[in-house]
């Protein structure tokens, strides 16, 4: 079974998505971190280097590869991935797709307080970050909607996902 987490940035795909893939017995695989190993490379030197539309070419094909690799995986995906080509489709007709949903200041206070490279939020104040969440997350919207399953992010709890899933 292949699972696919989408979401925003600091939504909870990859912590839940580690401590679900533990539960579950399948691997893991966060597709930045997948990218970065496969380029050695960051994603913010990625973006900078070769552009953003490159990046997300880079993005989609490396989501490809690891669905032919793998017929039983977790995958966090970027927070933009399933709204480029056709990805939030792909990952639909191969495996189960569920949305991480938080709330604007919760998204906020976690990417202030995240000690991750976000490549699209460096710089940003917290009033930068409300306004550009909030815009990028309505832009957004319909892409993860497309989700087989949403849920809360905010305070979930790994057994409500497998329960989804089974």
């Amino acid at each position: 079974m292949r699972v696919f987490l989408i979401g925003f940035m600091a939504s909870g795909k990859s912590s839940a998505g580690k401590k679900l893939a533990k539960k579950i017995d399948l691997p893991f695989v966060d597709l930045d971190d997948y990218i970065e190993e496969k380029y050695n490379s960051t994603i913010r030197l990625l973006i900078y280097e070769k552009g953003i539309d490159t990046f997300r070419e880079i993005e989609k094909n490396s989501l490809d590869e690891l669905i032919h690799k793998y017929k039983d995986v977790l995958i966090s995906t970027g927070g933009g991935t399933p709204c480029f080509f056709n990805n939030m489709e792909l990952m639909n007709s191969k495996g189960v797709t569920i949305y991480l949903e938080v709330d604007i200041p919760t998204l906020v206070d976690r990417l202030i307080h995240s000690k991750k490279d976000r490549p699209l939020i460096w710089g940003k104040t917290r009033d930068d970050l409300t306004v550009y969440a909030k815009d990028l997350l309505a832009k957004r919207h319909d892409f993860y909607s497309k989700a087989q399953h949403k849920v809360n992010g905010k305070n979930l709890k790994i057994e409500s996902l497998v329960e989804l899933i089974k």
